[in-house]
């Protein structure tokens, strides 16, 4: 059982360390982070020169690396990305500049949750489909019961570059949630680690297209009992087996970005 997949399995508690992590220095950051961007890009997530992922570096600096804004996702490379502090100040010397929509939703969680280490946000048509729908993510299929009760939600307030939207974003992600639904607006995962991130964004996608292709049958749904969705926190723990959450999901994906285009460690 030692080398089963963790696959489906999400973070349950916050407060306990994913379990046989190495120890993260900048560069192996850089690189993974430019990894995420490429993976990304070959799900089909990218947005044109949109959107951001970020990841919080070591030390009390209170430092982050964030795309550069203008490249597309598949020309992120580790040595490009941009290092910015938590008020959105480029803090290295760098030919480019950063998405200030990117720096507000990302600085705020960063800030304010040092248990979370990457942030992704997304626009893709299956989350944005589902967080224009007044009900959101439905616990209705077989991905999203596995994030039932685990999903925050912020009302849309127009373009995310106004400082005052700071500390809505803050109180209404709270003290657990590692995801989020921007409602007219598009998707948020964080993580304890980059692949966790990736791991909590993909089940979270997963369940946004399920849900949208499922409302264009218009046939009546079936909908999930209580007693499982009760049981959802038990079932994954189980489906884990203590595996660090989404290594092996987030290990399995850079292969692939390896195979296709290695450039992402430049």
């Amino acid at each position: 059982m030692k080398g089963r997949s963790a696959l489906l399995y999400c973070s349950t508690n916050i407060n306990n360390k994913p379990k046989g992590q190495t120890m993260n220095t900048e560069q192996s950051l850089r690189e993974d982070l430019a990894a995420l961007y490429r993976i990304f890009d070959h799900l089909g997530w990218s947005e044109l020169i949109f959107n951001h992922i970020t990841v919080k570096l070591p030390g009390d600096e209170g430092h982050f690396l964030i795309n550069p804004y203008g490249l597309h996702y598949s020309e992120v490379t580790a040595s490009n990305l941009v290092k910015v502090d938590i008020d959105g100040n480029i803090v290295e010397p760098t030919e480019h500049f950063v998405n200030p929509a990117g720096m507000l939703i990302h600085s705020c969680v960063h800030a304010a949750r040092h248990d979370i280490l990457c942030i992704a946000h997304t626009h893709t048509t299956a989350g944005m489909t589902v967080a224009c729908q007044e009900g959101g993510l439905r616990p209705d299929n077989f991905y999203s019961t596995l994030l039932h009760g685990r999903i925050a939600y912020h009302d849309f307030e127009g373009l995310t570059v106004d400082e005052s939207e700071k500390e809505k974003l803050v109180a209404n992600l709270g003290s657990e949630a590692m995801m989020m639904i921007l409602r007219n607006h598009g998707l948020l995962a964080g993580g304890r680690t980059i692949a966790e991130a990736f791991l909590h964004m993909w089940v979270l996608e997963r369940s946004c297209q399920i849900q949208t292709s499922v409302d264009q049958t218009g046939v009546k749904q079936i909908q999930v009992r209580p007693e499982v969705l009760s049981r959802t926190e038990e079932l994954t723990k189980i489906q884990g087996m203590g595996q660090p959450t989404g290594a092996l999901e987030f290990a399995a994906m850079k292969r692939i970005i390896e195979k296709k285009d290695p450039s992402y460690k430049d």
